[in-house]
């Protein structure tokens, strides 16, 4: 009989869809309070209370050192260039619909780098990295939030340079994650995901079929596996039913 020591469980992993499941919720609570805002239900400024900041602050570092943890996660066997590029065609391919929908909207504060191009970088950068091993990892995360902390340089204030995050100032976005400090989480993930394999996390991970769930863990890890489009068409959704409701008040 073959041995099926090392053979890898089936399904997908638990954690990992559940955990992108709640950034999801905290990303849908920081848009319809932005929307609400917007059309005069909360008072002026809510989004820009520091604990509202914080807690924006951290939906965004989730997605984003998932987001790390997945690109080990996928590549953990070899590096598998046909889904990593298919994957940066569609973060790309979003990131650009975002940029584009947000200028007509509101063209001063479109988004012209926001999470989704943060991560389709961080992911160049970090498949450039795969090899090193997680403490290095956790170093240079560690390194590139430090730095984002204490230094900027006027060199980086063309507006070309933006994107890299070490300017003194840059034109005001919706939503802004520079290489600096953002790549920081997400090589956090990536060496967690690392330490995670080192420990044998991932072979003794608890695993799911879609069809094997139901109920609300079911939507939650549908939720989990499909991040992307979910993120796409929630902003809208969201904005539409703000927009129906001040019609209907007003």
């Amino acid at each position: 009989m073959a041995s099926t020591e090392h053979t890898a469980p089936r399904g997908r992993m638990i954690a990992p869809d559940l955990i992108r499941a709640v950034a999801l919720i905290g990303m849908a609570i920081f848009h319809l309070t932005y929307d609400l805002e917007n059309f005069g239900f909360l008072p002026a400024g809510t989004v820009f209370h520091p604990a509202f900041l914080d807690f924006a602050r951290t939906v965004a570092s989730t997605f984003i050192f998932m987001a790390g943890l997945s690109l080990v996660l996928a590549h953990r066997g070899g590096f598998r260039a046909g889904p990593f590029w298919r994957r940066i065609g569609k973060l790309a391919g979003a990131a650009t619909l975002v940029s584009a929908a947000t200028y007509v909207m509101m063209p001063e504060y479109f988004i012209y780098y926001g999470i989704l191009h943060s991560i389709a970088v961080s992911s160049l950068i970090g498949a450039a990295l795969l090899a090193l091993p997680w403490l290095v990892l956790a170093a240079l995360g560690v390194l590139a939030i430090w730095v984002n902390l204490y230094y900027a340089f006027p060199a980086f204030d063309h507006a070309w340079l933006w994107w890299i995050g070490l300017s003194t100032h840059w034109r005001p976005s919706m939503d802004f994650e520079p290489v600096f400090p953002w790549i920081g989480p997400f090589l956090i993930g990536m060496s967690v995901a690392k330490l995670a394999e080192r420990v044998g996390y991932w072979r003794r991970a608890a695993r799911y079929q879609p069809t094997e769930v139901t109920g609300a863990l079911k939507i939650a890890l549908f939720a989990g596996r499909h991040t992307l489009p979910i993120y796409l068409i929630h902003q809208p959704v969201l904005y539409g039913l703000t927009w129906a409701a001040y019609l209907l008040t007003h």
